[in-house]
Formats: structure tokens, C-alpha cells, sequence
């Protein structure tokens, strides 16, 4: 369905997260999966696996030397998105700056989020 598109993007720092965590893991990952699930007080909440085993249907994201498989019911929600990873004073973790976000909750650990409108990022690229 959104094939053609890359579903999302890496900042340099999310890839230097993943390799980190990669290389930690005594599975022997293949990379990170992203994927969307219902929860929080806003609804919706994005989690994250390592892959030892690539499922079929997996959007496959090579970028910045890592992979990562984004859930196929994730991938409308996600299309746009860039995933950073960040270390504040209080906090370290994934970052997603994503268009197709309709608002978040106050502890920023879920989000509302709407399917993408295909036409619309067509359009942009």
C-alpha cells in the first residue's frame, strides 16, 4: 500500500542508538522494529523490539548502515516520521517527529495519531 516510499527516516543519532544496541544484544538482531499499539492516555503508544527474525509483510528500512522493520499496521501511521534518539538531564530515548500526529499526552509516552494521507505525501516528493 505504501510501497515506494521509504516509511521513515533516521536522525545520526538514533542510528548510533541502534547499532549500540545491536551490537549489545547476544541474540545476533537483524535490527529494531517499530511498531504501534493501543495504550496510554492518548491512545496509542510506539514500541520497540529487537528483530531476530524478519516477518512477513515488514516495511525494511536501511538507513544510516542499520535496519528497521516497521509492523505493516504501522507503517500509515508512521509514513513521514523521523526517528531521533535524544539525552536530556532527566531522560534518554527515541525521539518520532511525525505528521501524522493529532496530539500526544502530557508525558509524551502515547500519542493520537491518524493514518497518512498518501496523496498529500505524494505530492511532497
Amino acid at each position: 500500500m505504501a510501497s515506494g516510499f521509504q516509511v521513515l527516516q533516521l536522525t545520526e543519532e538514533a542510528a548510533e542508538h541502534i547499532r549500540t544496541l545491536l551490537e549489545a544484544s547476544d541474540a545476533d538482531p537483524l535490527g529494531l522494529r517499530v511498531s504501534i499499539k493501543s495504550g496510554g492516555c492518548a491512545g496509542m503508544e510506539y514500541e520497540l523490539d529487537l528483530v531476530t527474525e524478519a516477518k512477513s509483510g515488514d516495511d525494511v528500512v536501511e538507513d544510516k548502515g542499520v535496519k528497521v522493520f516497521v509492523d505493516p499496521a504501522a507503517t500509515l501511521y508512521l509514513l513521514g516520521t523521523e526517528m531521533g534518539f535524544e539525552t536530556t538531564k532527566f531522560r534518554s530515548g527515541f525521539t518520532f517527529k511525525n505528521p501524522n500526529e493529532v496530539s500526544a499526552c502530557g508525558c509524551g509516552e502515547s500519542v493520537e495519531l491518524q493514518a497518512a494521507d498518501l496523496s498529500k505525501f505524494a505530492q511532497k516528493n
